[in-house]
C-alpha cells in the first residue's frame, strides 16, 4: 500500500469541488484559476453543441489548496470564493451517494488528496467524476446536445485518453478504496503486568478496517508522559505496510506511563460547503470530509526496578567468613522488609524472615522493593562467639537498597577470648623430673665451661 509521509496533515488541508471542467462555459472568468497536478484529456467531452479541445483531469490550486472536482462540467472555481457549511455531498443529480461509494471517496481525500504525482491525480479526479456525475440509467445524460449543468461525465472517453500510468492508477486507487475505506477503527495496548522503570517494554497499536484487517502506512502521532517510545520521526509512527499491528518499544520513565495515538481515518462521507457566490453557475466547494482524528491511550504503572542485598558475615579480627550464621532481615523499626510486588518477606511465622550464611559465610536476598532501608541483626551467635553476643543488643547493621543494585552488608563478630590449659604435675615423676634437671644441669655446666673459657685467656697473655 502507498504511504503519504505527509497525509494526516495534507487531509485537514485538502479540500473538494463539487463541480469540474474548468472549460464547460465559453467566456467564463477563468483568469484566477490555476490548476494543479493532473493530465489534460484531448479533445475535451463534447456538449452544449460545442467541439471542445481539451478537459482538465486534475486538482486545481484554489485559496492556497489542492481542492478537487466532482460534479462534472461546471463553472471553474473562483478563489475569491468565500465558504460555509453545507450537505453531505450527493450525485450531480441532487441524488444521495451509497454508502460505499462516500466511503470510498472520503478514503482517497484523505489518503492523496496532497499526492504530487501526475498520474494519480489524474486518476484520482477520473474516479471523482465517474462515482458523481455517471450517466443515469435510461436517461440521455450523454447527449452532446445537453448543458453543462446536465451533461454526464463519459468515462469510457476519458479514461480511453489517460497515459497508462494513470489508467493503472486508476484501477490502484479504486481497488485500494474499496480493500481500506472506513470505518475504521484504532486500539493501543500497554503489557500486561506491572511495568519497571527504566526497562523497555513493547506496547501494540492496531488500526483496523472492515472485518478486524489491519489498515498499513498509516501515520499516527505519539505523545508520552512518564514514558520515552523510542523509533519515533518527529513524534510520528507509522504502521507497517502489511497492516499488522504496530510495535512501540516504551520505556517507563516514571509511575504513570501513559502513551496517546492520534491518526486521521477516512469518515463515513464527505460534507459540502456551498459557494457564497452564484452558487448554481459557479463550483460549490466542499471540505473532505474525508477525515475523522482518532484518538487513543493506554495507561499502567510502573515501579522502581528491584534491589538485592548481599550480607557478609566475617571474624573481626581475622576477617574470615563464617558460615551457619542465623540473620533477621527487617525493616530499621523491625517490621518485615518488602518484596519487589510490595508483599512483605516474612518465615513460616509470619515474622521477618531468616536467613542462614552458606560455606562461603554470605547470604543473598533479590527482588527486594526499592528504594528501602533494610536492616540485618543477628539472631544467635555462631560456636566460638558466644563471649561478645549480647542478646539485648545484637550485631546489626543497615542499608539503603537502590534501584537494580546490590545491597553489601558486613556483619562482623568478636571471637571468644582464646584458654592456654597449664599443667602442674602430681607426684613425683623420676625419670621425667631427671631428665629435666639432667638437662638442666647440662646446659648450666655449659654455660659455666664456656664462662672459664672466656675468663682464662687474657692470662695466657700476661
Amino acid at each position: 500500500m502507498r504511504m503519504v509521509r505527509k497525509w494526516v496533515a495534507a487531509a485537514l488541508g485538502t479540500a473538494l469541488l463539487a463541480g469540474a471542467g474548468a472549460f464547460a462555459v465559453p467566456g467564463a472568468a477563468l483568469a484566477s484559476v490555476q490548476e494543479g497536478v493532473g493530465h489534460e484529456v484531448t479533445p475535451g467531452q463534447p456538449y452544449g453543441g460545442v467541439n471542445r479541445d481539451r478537459d482538465w483531469l486534475g486538482s486545481y490550486m484554489l485559496q492556497g489548496q489542492h481542492v478537487w472536482c466532482v460534479q462534472f462540467a461546471l463553472t471553474a472555481p473562483d478563489s475569491g470564493q468565500e465558504y460555509q457549511p453545507g450537505d453531505p455531498l450527493g450525485t450531480k443529480w441532487g441524488e444521495p451517494l451509497a454508502p460505499e461509494i462516500a466511503a470510498n471517496i472520503s478514503y482517497l481525500l484523505l489518503r492523496y488528496g496532497d499526492t504530487q504525482s501526475d498520474h494519480e491525480a489524474a486518476a484520482l479526479a477520473h474516479l471523482l467524476h465517474s462515482w458523481t456525475a455517471a450517466p443515469r440509467p435510461g436517461q440521455d445524460d450523454l447527449n452532446p446536445g445537453n448543458s453543462f449543468t446536465e451533461i454526464a461525465y463519459d468515462i469510457d472517453f476519458h479514461f480511453d485518453k489517460l497515459p497508462a500510468e494513470a489508467k493503472e492508477a486508476v484501477e490502484r486507487l479504486r481497488a485500494e478504496a474499496e480493500a481500506n475505506r472506513g470505518p475504521w477503527e484504532a486500539e493501543l495496548t500497554a503489557p500486561e503486568g506491572e511495568q519497571t522503570i527504566g526497562e523497555t517494554a513493547e506496547w501494540t497499536l492496531a488500526v483496523t478496517r472492515a472485518e478486524d484487517q489491519g489498515v498499513g502506512d498509516v501515520p499516527v502521532r505519539i505523545t508520552a508522559t512518564d514514558a520515552e517510545v523510542a523509533g519515533l520521526t518527529d513524534g510520528v509512527a507509522t504502521t507497517p505496510a502489511d497492516g499488522s499491528p504496530l510495535v512501540l518499544e516504551v520505556t517507563p520513565t516514571g509511575p504513570n506511563p501513559t502513551i496517546t495515538g492520534e491518526l486521521a481515518a477516512p469518515a463515513d462521507r464527505p460534507y459540502v460547503r456551498q459557494a457564497v457566490d452564484a452558487p448554481d453557475t459557479t463550483q460549490r466547494v466542499v471540505s473532505t470530509g474525508g477525515e475523522q482524528q482518532l484518538t487513543v491511550e493506554a495507561t499502567t504503572t510502573a515501579v522502581t526496578a528491584p534491589g538485592q542485598v548481599r550480607i557478609t558475615k566475617v571474624d573481626e579480627q581475622s576477617q574470615a567468613r563464617i558460615s551457619g550464621v542465623a540473620l533477621r532481615l527487617s525493616l530499621p523499626d523491625g517490621s518485615p522488609a518488602l518484596r519487589q510486588d510490595g508483599t512483605p518477606l516474612v518465615g513460616p511465622d509470619g515474622e521477618p524472615a531468616v536467613l542462614t550464611t552458606g560455606a562461603d559465610g554470605t547470604a543473598v536476598i533479590p527482588d527486594l522493593k526499592t528504594p528501602q532501608e533494610v536492616m540485618i541483626t543477628e539472631v544467635s551467635p555462631a560456636p566460638g562467639y558466644e563471649e561478645a553476643f549480647d542478646p539485648a543488643n545484637p550485631p546489626s547493621v543497615t542499608g539503603v537498597l537502590e534501584p537494580g543494585q546490590t545491597l553489601e552488608l558486613v556483619v562482623s563478630n568478636v571471637p571468644n577470648t582464646p584458654t592456654v590449659p597449664i599443667r602442674i604435675p602430681a607426684g613425683d615423676e623420676p625419670g621425667v623430673n631427671l631428665g629435666l634437671l639432667g638437662l638442666g644441669g647440662m646446659a648450666l655446666a655449659g654455660a659455666v665451661a664456656v664462662g672459664g673459657y672466656a675468663l682464662r685467656r687474657p692470662e695466657r697473655q700476661r
